[in-house]
């Protein structure tokens, strides 16, 4: 069953971004599983759901306030990203700056576009 969500770029990104984030976080310590590992992975599986969940309302308006909340646990992954870096647990190498990049900038592009059509 295809949901009008499943052809925005925003939300195929941010699904991308999850399953980078869940490999990434795999090898990450024991220890961390209930800790930073878990808060990493529901603030990128936040991101989707969210776009999902606003692309299902009854308003653009709606929509425009989820977006933002996906656009908060995006900045919010993006910080526990550098707090695992700066512990050690992810390598310079390794950490998804092109990802998050384009999911920012898809996302970005989605609440200007949807802010036009609640102003208007």
């Amino acid at each position: 069953m295809k949901r009008k969500h499943h052809d925005l770029e925003a939300w195929l990104s941010a699904i991308d971004l999850v399953k980078q984030v869940y490999a990434l976080t795999s090898t990450f310590p024991t220890h961390e599983n209930y800790g930073l590992t878990s808060q990493i992975r529901r603030s990128a599986v936040s991101v989707p759901s969210n776009i999902a969940e606003g692309c299902a309302r009854l308003s653009d308006r709606e929509f425009l306030h989820f977006l933002g909340i996906a656009r908060g646990s995006l900045s919010e992954l993006e910080t526990q990203l550098i707090i695992a870096r700066e512990l050690g647990y992810l390598q310079e190498d390794n950490f998804p700056t092109e990802p998050l990049e384009k999911t920012f900038s898809l996302l970005g592009g989605l609440i200007n576009h949807v802010r036009k059509k609640v102003d208007t």
